[in-house]
């Protein structure tokens, strides 16, 4: 791959607690070699992949502890009616829009 591919590479990693906040948060992002860790934790953890640049693009101009704002949230729950319906095979699983 070459260089620019990988600066280009983003990941943003999002929890949601509905007990503490009311969207859900951005708890890891990054771009590059940052990306590539963020997605071996997921990937090592068993957490579900979606991979869609747009939507990461976005995300990553929030800074880490962020809420998502309300314009993303049709989009996030998206995602997560999609893993909810989806089973997961072990050793987790990765989507691509």
């Amino acid at each position: 791959m070459s260089q620019s591919k990988e600066k280009n590479r983003q990941a943003v990693a999002l929890k949601y607690d509905v007990n503490k906040s009311n969207a859900p948060v951005v708890v890891a992002s990054g771009s590059g070699y940052v990306a590539d860790k963020v997605i071996e934790i997921a990937e090592e953890k068993g957490v579900p992949i979606y991979k869609d640049s747009s939507l990461s693009g976005m995300l990553s101009q929030l800074s880490v502890g962020s809420e998502i704002p309300e314009e993303l949230f049709s989009s996030i729950v998206d995602i997560y009616v999609y893993f909810l319906n989806f089973k997961m095979p072990k050793g987790g699983v990765e989507s691509e829009r």
